[in-house]
């Protein structure tokens, strides 16, 4: 295209083969980018869906209301990459916000991308629920899980769930809110909890709810061959001070930083906006980076 560009004796033609030229460049540059993340995306599981669960921590409504500003973040951040965005459970906040949300994520890479995130998210504001305008720390944590296929053989027997079943909340339709459609299931013997009310039927409601149950019992069976212990929240598996991946600082200056590779910007709203692939990306050459240094 230079060439021919160069060949061209019109002076606006060649203008105009010289814009085309430029337009071509950014879309391969954008292409090239973005193989190059996906050639970092080579565990087993990353190509897979994922299950995202939000949790607020220390900090009561402050806490809730940040778990809320994330959810919103997450949703735009799949809404841009072209990822599906489906809501399994939600528990409001008792004043304001979420105090937890399940979503399936699906998609290509969704896994492979979302597993970044997993850990502890500490905002720092001047809290819009305080008459006084003081600074306020609130923590929430991101639990990310690949969804696992019916070939991956994960034995739960029935005597390790508890399967109980609940009113939907919300808003709905007249079903919605007037039967047990509900389903919550606990796993006796690690105490974890999947829940599902996004369907009108118990019986799809409880096979969404055993599908993310496989899906975490898999992760855990993970972390153990792994002997990573410190699995989603880091040694001290607290969702509070000392324990968080990234800072998101409103009040007394304006900076998102990710504690593990370093990556920061002082944009807070875009990355509220869901901008988070910088902080993606450099998780992910970072786990590439130790990976070839260990080897």
């Amino acid at each position: 295209m230079v060439e021919l560009a160069e060949l061209e004796e019109d002076e606006a033609q060649r203008t105009q083969a010289g814009e085309f030229i430029l337009e071509s460049l950014q879309d391969v540059d954008a292409a090239f980018k973005k193989l190059e993340v996906q050639s970092l995306l080579s565990s087993e599981l990353d190509a897979s869906n994922a299950y995202l669960t939000l949790h607020a921590g220390a900090g009561g409504t402050e806490s809730c209301d940040w778990a809320d500003m994330l959810f919103r973040m997450y949703s735009r951040y799949c809404e841009a990459q072209g990822l599906q965005f489906d809501v399994l459970e939600h528990q409001a906040g008792d004043e304001a916000g979420i105090k937890r949300v399940s979503v399936q994520v699906s998609g290509p890479y969704a896994y492979g991308y979302l597993k970044a995130e997993r850990g502890v998210h500490r905002l720092v504001r001047i809290s819009p629920f305080d008459s006084n305008k003081r600074r306020h720390t609130s923590f929430a944590a991101i639990d990310v899980v690949a969804e696992i296929s019916d070939d991956i053989d994960v034995d739960i027997p029935e005597c390790d769930m508890r399967v109980d079943t609940f009113r939907a909340s919300g808003a709905g339709g007249q079903h919605v809110n007037t039967t047990d459609s509900a389903v919550r299931i606990t796993h006796i013997p690690t105490g974890l909890v999947c829940a599902c009310q996004a369907e009108r039927s118990q019986h799809m409601n409880r096979a969404k709810a055993m599908k993310m149950l496989r899906a975490k019992v898999y992760e855990m069976i993970l972390d153990e061959k792994r002997k990573d212990m410190e699995k989603f929240y880091g040694t001290k598996g607290e969702i509070a001070w000392g324990s968080q991946i990234r800072s998101y600082v409103m009040q007394p200056y304006t900076m998102v930083k990710d504690h593990r590779c370093g990556v920061e910007t002082s944009n807070v709203q875009k990355v509220l906006d869901g901008d988070i692939q910088m902080f993606i990306e450099g998780w992910l050459k970072m786990k590439a980076n130790e990976s070839k240094a260990e080897s």
